[in-house]
């Protein structure tokens, strides 16, 4: 009877200490759940009121258009359209305004740098596009050499030595 009584105690030790287990780790669990949710939570938040705040110096197209009407009265708006004045005044944060006025404005037209007059006649049996381009090409190397391209690159963002040169080939410029 020892043994039956050793064994219905050691099973239900086994058992307390099993539930017990199970409760502990259940409650860690709830916990750790509820601390990863919190945490998530508060995140969620603090990016929500990031991206207002930044929202914040941008202006509604109503007040753009009062700001731009208000500027064209008061004659400050040099020769600036309406598209170019919604991006430099409305559209952008501090930040990128600040680099959007910076920036070169169209075309960097370079006044010290030596253009050919007239396509080589060397690429006259060649298609008038590559003929203008292995000019452009070939007086480019020769002013690289005497420092006459005008600080142009062969090829830059807002026309660089090669869309002038084309664009003087051509007859436009």
């Amino acid at each position: 009877m020892e043994t039956v009584v050793k064994t219905a105690v050691k099973t239900a030790v086994k058992t307390a200490v099993k539930t017990a287990v199970k409760t502990s780790v259940k409650t860690a669990v709830k916990t750790t759940m509820t601390t990863r949710y919190a945490l998530f939570v508060a995140a969620a938040v603090v990016a929500v009121l990031g991206m207002q705040a930044g929202s914040a110096h941008a202006l509604t197209m109503t007040e753009c258009s009062a700001k731009y009407k208000e500027a064209k009265t008061a004659g400050s708006l040099n020769g600036m359209k309406w598209n170019d004045f919604r991006k430099s005044q409305c559209d952008l944060g501090p930040t990128k305004r600040s680099r959007a006025k910076s920036a070169p404005a169209g075309t960097a037209v370079a006044s010290n740098a030596v253009f050919p007059s007239a396509v080589d006649a060397k690429y006259s049996k060649e298609k008038p596009g590559r003929a203008r381009r292995k000019t452009c090409l070939d007086q480019y190397k020769a002013n690289k050499a005497g420092d006459a391209n005008g600080g142009l690159k062969w090829l830059q963002k807002g026309g660089g030595y090669y869309s002038q040169c084309v664009k003087k080939l051509k007859g436009t410029a």
